[in-house]
């Protein structure tokens, strides 16, 4: 009696094993794939770094929030940039395709890539407040910090698809344009690189129509005063709407 109630519960957890050892060797394999990719492990991880080691020497004391704004581009750097990629190179290489046929659901793939760039996004962080510290202009405490780097990698989410959509379009070289040509813009009328104060008067009028900027708000409300609830809401439409994109340019995907 004990025996025939327990073998279905076994059964059923069959595949969420499974299904689990599947993402697990997914995760580590991009895990490793950006390192091993010079392209994506410059422009996402050693491009930020080195540029926010440059502004900070140079404005760190006069703008305690460079952490935040800063943090926010090289976040995006790193989870608009890799899945994107990944999922152009997958493509290209066929074995896109092989996923699409095997018993393995795709989502488990793309869900690996996207998550894969969350350490490398956190650790991008670690290296800024490094920085930060060096040069004596960091003001957050750890608990801020914390918040700082649990906002960004979730806020960043909705970028991830849109580097997806582009992958499943593009390829490799091309994507790798697209999103420098995407990100790059967006950050420098988002005030991610200078502050809009800084800037002329024309950057502030276009930032509140960039999602970035909503991304940096939001980090910057971490570290000190300011708004949540209206950065939120334009995040969560900007999930909807790249959430349907990546939908829609998987299904039509090039081969």
């Amino acid at each position: 009696m004990t025996t025939d109630t327990a073998a279905p519960a076994v059964v059923a957890d069959r595949p969420r094993t499974s299904l689990a050892r599947v993402f697990a060797v997914e995760l580590v394999d991009d895990l490793r794939g950006v390192v091993r990719e010079p392209t994506a492990l410059f422009f996402s991880i050693v491009m930020p770094v080195g540029f926010f080691v440059l502004f900070v020497s140079m404005f760190g004391r006069q703008n305690s929030g460079m952490l935040a704004t800063f943090g926010t581009f090289g976040v995006l750097a790193v989870t608009l940039m890799n899945p994107g990629m990944g999922v152009a190179k997958d493509r290209e290489r066929g074995w896109l395709r092989a996923k699409q046929v095997s018993a393995v659901p795709l989502w488990v793939t793309l869900a690996a890539k996207v998550v894969a760039s969350f350490p490398y996004a956190v650790g991008v962080l670690l290296a800024m407040a490094g920085a930060a510290s060096a040069t004596g202009s960091l003001t957050a405490t750890p608990w801020q910090l914390v918040r700082l780097a649990a906002v960004l990698v979730l806020g960043s989410f909705p970028f991830a698809l849109l580097g997806l959509a582009i992958g499943f379009q593009a390829s490799t070289n091309a994507a790798a344009a697209i999103l420098n040509a995407v990100l790059m813009p967006s950050a420098i009328f988002s005030g991610l690189w200078m502050p809009l104060a800084f800037l002329p008067a024309f950057f502030g009028h276009v930032a509140p129509f960039l999602p970035p900027y909503h991304l940096a708000q939001l980090a910057l409300a971490q570290i000190g005063p300011g708004a949540v609830l209206p950065h939120v809401l334009v995040l969560l439409g900007m999930t909807a709407v790249t959430g349907g994109l990546a939908g829609l340019s998987y299904r039509f995907a090039r081969p």
